[in-house]
């Protein structure tokens, strides 16, 4: 039996956690007043401290900062990719579910054909069509990642082409475009922005994979990815807190954020939750 009490601390935890994390990216930054790619080589790899909370990379740099404008940058990559591609995949999966027939046909086919390339591959392609950046990573993200988005938005759909109020506002006369946008795409907003939520961690975490490899940010620019790529050879010289902090500042985030949207999953069904709870 589920204790109630343990999904509100879950629950509670993750929105701090949440809170906490965009109070940083957005205060510590203008408030720091400091260059966060200010080299310092007498300081270099230098252990946490007072002065430094999480110690100093192979150039003297400040960790906590970069990992801060790290950070940053990552939550955006997340954030503006998962909402492209929820739009994206919301539009296919409404137009398939509500056309139906042939064109249901033919994006669905358009959907398993994205599937069938890996996302990892995919998004590697994209990115090498341009120069390294931040946008060129959202367009990887966001292209590779509204199919899931699509397939939840289109079963959607088709549940509610059954329900009585579609079939009365048919027998009113209404076209397919008004019952699609007036009655079906309303009812499915919420599962798309659960999706849009879950998607987020995905993302950022897709954005670091890429960076790792070389084919995301630029190496000069403070991403997770980045930062853990850099730190490689200080973890082989023992010097640990370069890779720690940026991949906790990774993971703990987006079990924040997977946490509030599992809140969320268990608001829009609440049959799940009480069978959660027995």
């Amino acid at each position: 039996m589920a204790d109630p009490r343990t999904h509100r601390l879950r629950r509670w935890t993750s929105a701090v956690t949440v809170a906490a994390v965009l109070l940083a990216v957005l205060l510590v930054p203008p408030l720091a007043q400091l260059d966060e790619q200010a080299v310092d080589l007498s300081r270099k790899l230098l252990p946490p401290s007072w002065g430094h909370p999480f110690g100093t990379d192979d150039l003297g740099r400040d960790l906590l900062l970069r990992c801060v404008y790290g950070l940053r940058v990552s939550l955006l990559v997340g954030l503006v990719a998962a909402l492209v591609a929820t739009v994206i995949g919301t539009a296919v999966g409404a137009a398939a579910g509500a056309l139906g027939g042939w064109a249901d046909r033919a994006l669905m086919r358009l959907v398993d054909t994205f599937s069938s390339v890996p996302h990892l591959l995919l998004g590697i392609f994209v990115v090498a069509l341009f120069r390294p950046g931040v946008w060129p990573v959202i367009a990887s993200v966001a292209v590779t990642h509204w199919l899931s988005t699509a397939r939840i938005v289109r079963s959607e759909v088709l549940s509610l082409r059954t329900r009585p109020f579609v079939d009365a506002a048919v027998s009113g006369g209404a076209s397919r475009w008004r019952v699609a946008v007036r009655h079906l795409l309303p009812a499915v907003l919420p599962q798309a922005g659960l999706a849009a939520v879950l998607m987020v961690p995905h993302a950022m975490w897709h954005e670091s994979a890429l960076s790792f490899l070389g084919l995301g940010l630029p190496s000069h620019q403070a991403s997770l990815g980045n930062l853990v790529q850099s730190a490689r050879s200080s973890l082989l010289a023992g010097s640990w807190w370069p890779t720690l902090f940026p991949g906790l500042l990774l993971i703990v985030p987006t079990l924040a954020i997977a946490g509030l949207a599992g809140v969320w999953r268990d608001r829009l069904n609440p049959r799940r939750r009480s069978e959660l709870m027995l």
